[in-house]
């Protein structure tokens, strides 16, 4: 299934199922920063059993996996799950949104935005530098995440919110991280 129709299916479920939600990762850092191609979809939702069930219903085998077991488990660690299009080679990792200070900014601050004809909830630049930043710090791949950042906050640069940036960076202990992307920037928004 292309980008397009998976977003589509996934957004309308969400919407309909009032499933609060915000993408991220890839996919926002190349619509608010240098565009590349992206792997899958990063999307972070406030989502409970009953909003499991309609997902699961809306993408159904053959065509779609989802373990819904496996997701409740992850929901409730905290973790991601996947959504598989076995069909066209697609997958969104589900961020299950938790009560913390940083997910209630991130949804406070999200903002609607056109995609090919379809409005979708986005983590606000801000948001998409700092999880970039965040996540570099914790997994291998630090310079792909780092590069991201940087595309978002030369392009947004005139936009971006400095205070919460430095605010936020200190209690996710990114601050040095952002220090050396700001170092690095050549603004062009």
């Amino acid at each position: 299934m292309r980008e397009q129709q998976l977003l589509s299916r996934l957004v309308g479920t969400l919407e309909r199922s009032g499933v609060p939600y915000l993408l991220t990762g890839s996919f926002a850092s190349s619509l608010q920063g240098y565009p590349r191609a992206v792997e899958n979809l990063d999307l972070v939702a406030r989502l409970e059993a009953s909003g499991l069930r309609e997902l699961k219903e809306s993408f159904p085998p053959p065509e779609f996996e989802l373990d819904e077991e496996a997701a409740l488990r992850a929901i409730g660690q905290g973790e991601s799950f996947a959504l598989l299009d076995l069909a066209g080679g697609g997958r969104i990792d589900i961020w299950p949104a938790s009560d913390s200070p940083f997910d209630r900014s991130r949804f406070a601050r999200r903002y609607s935005e056109e995609f090919q004809g379809l409005r979708l909830a986005i983590s606000s630049p801000e948001d998409t530098i700092l999880s970039k930043l965040y996540w570099g710090s914790r997994t291998g791949e630090r310079r792909k995440q780092a590069e991201d950042a940087l595309g978002v906050y030369e392009l947004q640069h005139s936009r971006l919110d400095r205070s919460y940036l430095e605010c936020w960076a200190a209690e996710l202990g990114v601050a040095a991280e952002l220090g050396r992307l700001e170092k690095e920037a050549q603004p062009l928004g």
